[in-house]
């Protein structure tokens, strides 16, 4: 048993979640792990990926890619998705995901919602050019530190 020292509740504000912009961020995958998909007939790659520079440098969004489903739809939305990440980072053959931690890319965010939350989706993903500002770039000053080769 522990003491609660007379938290309450009821004074906490409740906490909310603001969704990042739609459009281009630069990014690069931090984490990613093969999970049980909630049907329990497969497994999914679920990524962490980390927003590099701008308003919101180092925040972090979430994606599942379907690789490994009983779906053949599933799948093979899922293995197009993939391949474009693993295209814009230059590594075609990845023996494990841990191989495209770090690489830059540009991730395309749209807003949706999953109840009643906004919610943001990656719907594409490209290679990291420096031909034309993301909307993190514009955002940022000349002193925000990047990546090296960013």
């Amino acid at each position: 048993m522990a003491d609660m020292g007379g938290f309450d509740a009821d004074k906490v504000p409740e906490s909310t979640f603001d969704a990042i912009p739609a459009g281009d961020y630069r990014a690069c995958m931090i984490e990613s792990q093969r999970k049980p998909t909630k049907a329990g007939d497969g497994h999914l790659l679920s990524v962490k990926w980390r927003i590099a520079g701008g308003e919101f440098n180092n925040r972090t969004v979430f994606d599942n890619f379907n690789l490994w489903n009983a779906s053949a739809a599933a799948k093979a939305r899922a293995e197009k998705d993939f391949a474009k990440v693993c295209i814009a980072v230059g590594v075609r053959k990845p023996g494990d995901s841990n191989e495209l931690h770090g690489l830059p890319l540009v991730i395309t965010l749209e807003v949706g919602e999953y109840n009643g939350q906004p919610k943001n989706e990656i719907t594409d993903y490209k290679a990291a050019t420096v031909s034309k500002p993301t909307k993190t770039e514009a955002a940022s000053d000349s002193t925000t530190s990047k990546p090296a080769g960013w």
